[in-house]
């Protein structure tokens, strides 16, 4: 419908902005002070829930279940963002920031990974363990290209995915950092970080900034029901903008 889910995670609290009638309301409050968040293909959200380092699925009742909390009985460090592949699979990263909510001061899991959660739910296997704080993740609509940004290391890295869900071919894309991320219909990547957002063309070369005039932006999508509105979120703003391209799904 073009509807745009974000979360105010401060507040613990997850907003909808509505298409049709351009009003933002409160979705869901309390929220498991929820970060990152994608639909499935059966349009559940899902949310990276990490006040109790989980992942829910939330069905259009509002009804949530945990459908991830640990790997191998060891607690997550906090999934941060997620995007679901053409399958139904899951990749999420995983890395760890303090929260004032926890009451621990360390992870049981001294990586911080990028895990691939498989479509029925049964397989949680690590696809990328040698990253310093991964953060943004998106992938392309055929399901075969991945982008992953390492905001530790200010570096953005694309990968092949194979059949198996794997990644290979990993292949520095830019060295920026960034924190959320999207795709438009023309493979141009959308990052976020003190500078606003900034698209690379799928060479890696840039192509617009478009800067905030805040300390830092979170999160960049499309949404509308021409998909052709960009939705920014910033510290204490969300900005909307009329693109000439549209989001892909």
């Amino acid at each position: 419908k073009g509807n745009v889910f974000f979360t105010d995670q401060p507040n613990n609290r997850i907003m909808k902005w509505d298409a049709t009638t351009n009003n933002i309301s409160v979705y869901m409050q309390p929220a498991g002070h929820s970060n990152g968040l994608y639909f499935d293909n059966e349009g559940n959200l899902l949310a990276c829930a990490d006040e109790k380092f989980e992942l829910w699925q939330i069905d259009s009742n509002k009804n949530v279940t945990v459908i991830l909390d640990n790997y191998l009985n060891k607690k997550l460090n906090g999934p941060n963002d997620l995007w679901v592949d053409s399958q139904g699979g899951i990749y999420f990263t995983d890395p760890y920031y303090q929260r004032p909510y926890w009451t621990r001061t360390e992870g049981e899991i001294k990586n911080k990974n990028v895990y691939y959660l498989s479509p029925d739910r049964l397989e949680l296997k690590i696809v990328a363990g040698d990253l310093v704080q991964p953060n943004g993740i998106i992938g392309t609509p055929d399901s075969k290209m991945i982008y992953i940004a390492d905001i530790g290391d200010s570096k953005i890295y694309s990968y092949t995915i194979n059949n198996n869900a794997s990644f290979s071919n990993k292949t520095l894309f830019v060295e920026e950092k960034s924190d959320g991320m999207t795709l438009d219909n023309q493979g141009n990547l959308y990052i976020t970080n003190n500078n606003g957002v900034t698209v690379f063309n799928s060479g890696g070369k840039k192509v617009l900034n478009i800067p905030t005039g805040q300390s830092w932006t979170a999160n960049v999508t499309f949404g509308g029901s021409e998909q052709n509105i960009l939705f920014i979120t910033a510290m204490t703003s969300v900005y909307t903008l009329k693109m000439n391209v549209k989001g892909v799904r």
